[in-house]
């Protein structure tokens, strides 16, 4: 019966350790700003409130016209697909958006299919394929940092990231360690069971 309990222990202390060292991998990669040239900047979606992004997801797209700006990538490309309750899609909202700040139509794609983490880069892999190239430049809040990491490589592409300065929830102490602790569960899940 001591044997038991004493595994039991001994297995949630590792359990626990290996979660805490997941959420400092997060947190260090979310922090490590990778803009170098691309093919594409992919900007992952987020909430659209009526045809206008949220503040979380315009502080993720005006980091992107900020890279389109400096000559990082000839094309931003959007995703995000429609709420529940929606009309509208996040990347055609967000597209909409780089446009009216200035970034040409034809260099703002809107990759609408997508549902989830997984099902945005997909759908931007998607976009890649026939490419000679695959380098993309993702661009999404920095607690997300390491799940996009993980992803991109299974999907084909040649991943950096540059997380949003000015986000919302990165700017409140108290949300950006809930996000970076729903990581801890987030990376591992994301590790073995999406290929």
């Amino acid at each position: 019966m001591r044997r038991g309990v004493v595994l039991i222990v001994v297995g949630t202390c590792v359990l626990v350790l290996a979660w805490g060292a997941v959420v400092i991998a997060v947190a260090v990669t979310g922090e490590r700003d990778q803009r170098v040239s691309a093919d594409a900047i992919a900007v992952l979606g987020a909430a659209q409130y009526n045809g206008r992004p949220s503040p979380v997801f315009r502080a993720r797209l005006d980091h992107a016209a900020t890279l389109y700006r400096l000559g990082l990538a000839p094309i931003v490309l959007v995703t995000g697909g429609v709420g529940t309750g929606d009309t509208l899609s996040e990347a055609e909202v967000g597209r909409g958006y780089l446009i009216g700040v200035g970034v040409p139509p034809a260099s703002a794609v809107a990759l609408p299919a997508g549902s989830d983490t997984y099902a945005s880069m997909a759908e931007v892999a998607g976009w890649f394929r026939g490419r000679g190239s695959h380098r993309v430049l993702l661009v999404s809040d920095a607690f997300h940092m390491l799940r996009l990491r993980i992803l991109a490589p299974r999907l084909g592409l040649t991943a950096y990231s540059s997380a949003a300065p000015t986000s919302p929830i990165r700017a409140n102490p108290r949300q950006h360690a809930a996000y970076l602790l729903a990581e801890g569960a987030k990376v591992p899940f994301t590790w073995v069971f999406q290929h």
